[in-house]
């Protein structure tokens, strides 16, 4: 196949002046329009400029430039109809045998918050997926590139002047899939507003980050991120081997319990999805050695997550521990160098993410055919109008103490049950059938190396059904617990707090976490 003339059009220029040369080399012309003309230019391509192919200049600032019966005519006809061919020569329609496109960044521009409407809009590409679609529409007889990732391969069938079918059609295929996944983007943005629960929901994906298993190694995956959406498969990562299935599930628990503090130095250390150790320190190495004390055994091959860019200090105190993943808004150089001494340790910047605007979240469940789709819980409580019902009044200390076990309520599996101080995990009851029995797991957590389990308050989850688990920390001595309340037996507890001077509070706000 003879490979004469190609159209080069991009935003994205990586690897096109390359692309491009080797082109030029094979003595195919190339036609360009503004920058990238410009940048073909500067390095010495000859480069056709699309104006004076079509005889038509750019109009509206650029608005109509590539929308042209001489570039559509010359991508679209058929070369293997002959009335095709006779009709492009009659009317001065030369074949166009390549078209390399990709668009302006209408997604990265609506996602920044101080982006005007107009220049939202004026990232709208227009000619860009009309080249793409025609070209794509008539692969059989023009190659349609979109991605950078496609250069090398190409540039090897069309030098060899090969007609791989096969890979014609692959790459119609990417090329369609980015037209349609930039006009749902555009559609969405204008119409998000609109509704929180829509009639129908259309959700699209691209595939982000390649996974060697899933949760077992029986188990095909693969990681995909919402399109034109920030997600955590966007993290820098600095040093380890490949993240895993489980990694990215434990560390998005643990990005989600860090959001919680982002005042304070802290640090979240979580294990298959549960928090397992957590603190606040005067420095970010104090909150880590505290966090660490939560739960020394669980920490083992955990996720760990900082509020603040990690200093050499508490890279120190972490050392050779075996640590899966850390992620953290930044570290200090020498900080991280430390830090990847172990090969297979994952360190994740997770800057971009740590203070995102995540109101409006919505959140999803697969279920069989279908999926539950709900409001991210993005609330602890409010102190101000928590409800003191019993005879004793928390003190200040532990009001704190019982905001702060919340905090890690909310994020762990239910039944939960939390105990910490006002600064520190230190124990927790995950994932139980009974409340009573992850009550006596987070007891046996928190009194691990002697700690005096009676410094903590409870937190729980959901309401407290029976007096059975007030008669339990009542042995240890814990004086104050947080609930949501509206149990039938609300009272019962509530007496069995008055028996034995617990100060116990309503939130009203319920944090299940199937």
């Amino acid at each position: 196949m003879v490979y004469s003339r190609a159209l080069i059009s991009v935003f994205d220029k990586r690897g096109i002046e390359q692309f491009a040369k080797g082109l030029a080399g094979l003595g195919i012309e190339i036609l360009s329009t503004g920058g990238t003309s410009k940048a073909l230019s500067a390095v010495g391509i000859n480069v056709r400029e699309v104006s004076d192919f079509t005889g038509s200049p750019e109009l509206f600032n650029g608005r109509v430039k590539t929308i042209h019966p001489k570039l559509h005519g010359g991508i679209l006809y058929r070369r293997d109809i002959n009335e095709h061919v006779l009709t492009a020569k009659k009317h001065g329609i030369e074949p166009i045998d390549i078209v390399i496109v990709n668009l302006y960044p209408f997604a990265k521009i609506a996602a920044q918050t101080d982006s005007l409407l107009e220049d939202i809009i004026e990232n709208i590409d227009i000619g860009g997926p009309a080249l793409i679609r025609a070209a794509a529409k008539n692969y059989q007889h023009v190659l349609v590139i979109t991605d950078p990732s496609d250069y090398e391969t190409a540039f090897a069938y069309i030098k060899s002047g090969s007609a791989d079918q096969e890979f014609r059609k692959s790459l119609m295929i990417k090329a369609f899939s980015m037209t349609s996944e930039y006009d749902w983007t555009i559609s969405k943005f204008f119409g998000q507003k609109k509704e929180a629960f829509p009639e129908f929901l259309d959700f699209h994906y691209q595939r982000a980050y390649p996974l060697r298993y899933g949760e077992n190694p029986h188990q095909k995956a693969v990681a995909y991120k919402q399109w034109g959406k920030l997600s955590l498969f966007d993290a820098k990562i600095y040093s380890g081997k490949q993240m895993s299935y489980n990694n990215f599930l434990d560390s998005d628990t643990a990005l989600a319990i860090i959001r919680e503090f982002q005042d304070k130095k802290a640090t979240v250390i979580v294990k298959h999805t549960n928090p397992c150790g957590g603190a606040t320190g005067s420095t970010l190495k104090e909150s880590y050695d505290k966090a660490f004390m939560s739960d020394p055994g669980s920490a083992f091959g955990s996720v760990i997550a900082f509020s603040d860019v990690v200093d050499m200090a508490t890279a120190n105190a972490i050392g050779d521990r075996f640590v899966d993943v850390i992620l953290a808004p930044g570290y200090d150089s020498d900080a991280l160098l430390r830090l990847s001494a172990k090969p297979n340790r994952r360190i994740l910047d997770i800057s971009y993410l740590f203070r995102l605007n995540m109101s409006g979240q919505r959140i999803y469940r697969q279920v069989a055919g279908g999926i539950l789709y709900q409001e991210a819980d993005q609330i602890v409580y409010d102190d101000s109008a928590a409800k003191c019902v019993t005879k004793r009044a928390p003190t200040k200390y532990e009001r704190d103490a019982m905001f702060f076990a919340t905090k890690f309520d909310k994020h762990t599996k239910s039944n939960a049950v939390i105990f910490s101080t006002d600064s520190q995990l230190t124990g927790v009851g995950a994932g139980q059938m009974s409340r009573i029995d992850s009550c006596k797991i987070a007891i046996s957590k928190a009194k691990h190396d002697g700690f005096d389990i009676s410094k903590s308050a409870m937190s729980s989850d959901a309401y407290i059904p029976f007096r059975d688990v007030i008669d339990e920390i009542a042995k240890e001595g814990v004086k104050a617990v947080v609930q949501p309340g509206g149990s039938i037996r609300d009272q019962d507890v509530i007496d069995a707090c008055d028996e034995y001077g617990i100060a116990m509070l309503f939130t009203g706000i319920r944090h299940f976490r199937h």
